[in-house]
């Protein structure tokens, strides 16, 4: 036993085995609504009838069930993805700075995951009323 040597093996990058990576449209609509919602003046994500359908899903104990995606669509194509998200805005701030504030985080976010972002689409659904105004 005392005779037995140890031989360690070296992996060099030739030995890595090859392949493709694809990114499913799906994470990238999750990595999109975190980081818009993110974004100060964003109240919610997503058109009338999805936030109606969510309400009802919440009042029966479903308010997990499509949040992570609600008001966000996603296509990604070699790598680059186009991004479609629906907005309500808080009250009191300025549209154009807050979706240029969440094209900036959204393509931040997505080009951390190491793709390109070619398109970040918004339309800005509704406005909320409630809730405390802006500070300035």
């Amino acid at each position: 036993m005392a005779d037995e040597v140890t031989q360690e093996l070296s992996v060099t990058p030739d030995a890595v085995a090859g392949g493709t990576t694809q990114v499913s449209d799906e994470v990238v609509e999750k990595i999109a609504v975190a980081a818009a919602k993110s974004v100060p003046g964003v109240a919610e994500l997503g058109g009338d009838v999805a936030r109606f359908f969510n309400a009802v899903l919440d009042k029966v104990g479903l308010d997990q069930v499509g949040d992570a995606r609600r008001g966000c669509s996603a296509h990604v194509t070699n790598g680059a993805a186009v991004v479609n998200l629906v907005l309500v805005i808080a009250a009191g701030h300025p549209v154009p700075q807050v979706t240029e504030a969440v094209r900036i985080a959204v393509t931040a976010a997505v080009e951390a995951y190491g793709l390109r972002a070619d398109e970040i689409n918004i339309r800005v659904d509704d406005v909320a009323m409630g809730g405390a105004p802006p500070s300035v």
